[in-house]
């Protein structure tokens, strides 16, 4: 009789725990499903590029997605962040789950006497359980805050792109600055000949000469200051690699160049609706939001419900009662108290200002945002315009103003310090062009980040009137 009773009471409480257990772990599946479902993906992908994918080698063949992809696989920062999205992951289970079930033991050192015997000692198993939706609320905010984590973890990705795309842009600058330079010293040298040339047939003056020479060392030292350069890029790019800063890389042939034609307000939009850290904020705002909700749980009590076994012996003497010796089960039910108002008002008012500063921090981020954006699109369309003139106006006539005075010098029409001033001319327009080129794609690299994903050019997006500088709201 008595085991059957201990078998009940515990069959009793492991089925109301069992219940809770298993209705935390549908409420966490569900948490998991639908939108969360990226969250292992995204997981077994970082895992898979760490554990099974190598590094590309990066050499002469390699192009700018190589380089991106040989970053996000190596950068200590972004396996760091991911990690630290994944730990906001876990906590979600933990703060849907019920505390631990309490077991207690209680030995009588003077046995209580009764009349079906003495009370020798006593087993007890409890269970807490909070209020109605305690639980749910406290597995929002925790997976709000994984969200937030994941999306910063996605802001730091995307700033790794740009650190990395921004200097391969500056490098690959550098590289064609240098080879413009060395291509028209050695044009000057070619001039120098032929000014010594036509000096020893009497044909030019001897400062014609000493004009190429000035010039040729401006541009000695032009170029020697270019070449000192390549070190600190070099460093600067195997920075953003996570490799040693003196490991060498060799130049970038070419960069992609994109045309896009973009509006204020429709870039604004899209980084409203896309970009990372404004998704952190938003998180944040409605973790901040379930907390209050939270907060105003605990003015509700939590209950808890438990069983005890009491061991009693049998009754020695005359004349035994028929349930002799019979161990009681008792069945508990407590509650807690939440009396002192002053702390959960205090708590209530804390998730209030807390919200209201994700709130805030949202829109002055917003605000931060929206004007970098415009002078980030400022400094796209001065590149474009930029390089449509001098690759449309100035180049050309650049070029033909060489060859003009080059003819005309030859045919003694003109000086030679005509053909070294056009000489000059071309050798800045050429570099300015490749300037406006890097610097193009520099800012349509920021432009990205900003906007929290990559732009095609495929995007037909038609110039309009720009809205923000007449913006009402």
């Amino acid at each position: 009789m008595s085991s059957k009773y201990i078998f009940t009471g515990f069959v009793i409480i492991f089925t109301i725990v069992f219940t809770g257990c298993r209705s935390q772990s549908q409420q966490e599946n569900f948490l998991l499903s639908g939108n969360n479902q990226h969250y292992q993906s995204i997981d077994i992908a970082y895992s898979n590029n760490e554990k099974t994918l190598s590094l590309p080698e990066l050499n002469e063949e390699s192009t700018l997605s190589d380089y991106l992809r040989y970053a996000v696989l190596n950068n200590p920062g972004i396996e760091a962040a991911f990690n630290n999205f994944k730990a906001a992951l876990e906590k979600v289970p933990q703060a849907k789950s019920l505390p631990d079930p309490r077991f207690s033991y209680r030995y009588y050192i003077e046995q209580v006497e009764t009349r079906v015997g003495a009370q020798k000692q006593a087993f007890g198993i409890s269970q807490m359980f909070p209020w109605f939706d305690k639980l749910q609320l406290r597995g929002n905010a925790a997976l709000e805050a994984a969200n937030a984590a994941k999306q910063r973890y996605e802001a730091l990705r995307l700033k790794l792109f740009y650190q990395v795309k921004d200097a391969y842009y500056e490098y690959y600058y550098l590289g064609r600055a240098i080879s413009i330079v060395q291509e028209n010293m050695q044009l000057l040298e070619n001039f120098e000949s032929v000014a010594r040339i036509r000096y020893q047939v009497a044909t030019t003056n001897h400062p014609a000469i000493i004009r190429v020479q000035v010039e040729l060392g401006k541009l000695e030292d032009r170029l020697r200051t270019l070449e000192d350069l390549q070190g600190p890029i070099v460093a600067r790019l195997n920075a953003a690699l996570n490799r040693p800063v003196e490991t060498p890389i060799p130049w970038p042939q070419s960069i992609e160049e994109k045309n896009i034609s973009l509006t204020d307000q429709q870039v604004i939009d899209q980084m409203a609706q896309s970009n990372p850290e404004l998704s952190a904020l938003e998180h944040d705002i409605a973790r901040s939001k379930t907390e209050i909700d939270l907060a105003k749980k605990e003015y509700y009590p939590d209950i808890t419900l438990g069983v005890d076994y009491i061991d009693t012996s049998d009754r020695i003497g005359p004349n035994p009662p028929k349930d002799n010796g019979q161990d009681p089960i008792i069945a508990m039910l407590s509650l807690n108290i939440p009396m002192w108002e002053k702390k959960l008002d205090a708590a209530v008012r804390q998730s209030k200002y807390q919200y209201y500063t994700a709130l805030q921090s949202k829109t002055e981020k917003l605000n931060t945002l929206s004007s970098q954006l415009k002078l980030v699109l400022y400094k796209y369309r001065d590149g474009q315009r930029k390089i449509n003139l001098y690759q449309d106006t100035l180049l050309p006539k650049a070029v033909e103003s060489v060859k003009a005075s080059e003819t005309s010098f030859m045919a003694g029409d003109s000086s030679f310090l005509d053909l070294i001033d056009a000489q000059r001319v071309l050798l800045e327009f050429e570099l300015s062009n490749e300037r406006a080129l890097a610097d193009k794609a520099q800012r349509l690299a920021e432009l990205e980040m900003l906007v929290g994903r990559e732009i095609s050019e495929t995007e037909n997006l038609q110039p309009s009137e720009n809205v923000l500088d007449n913006n009402e709201d």
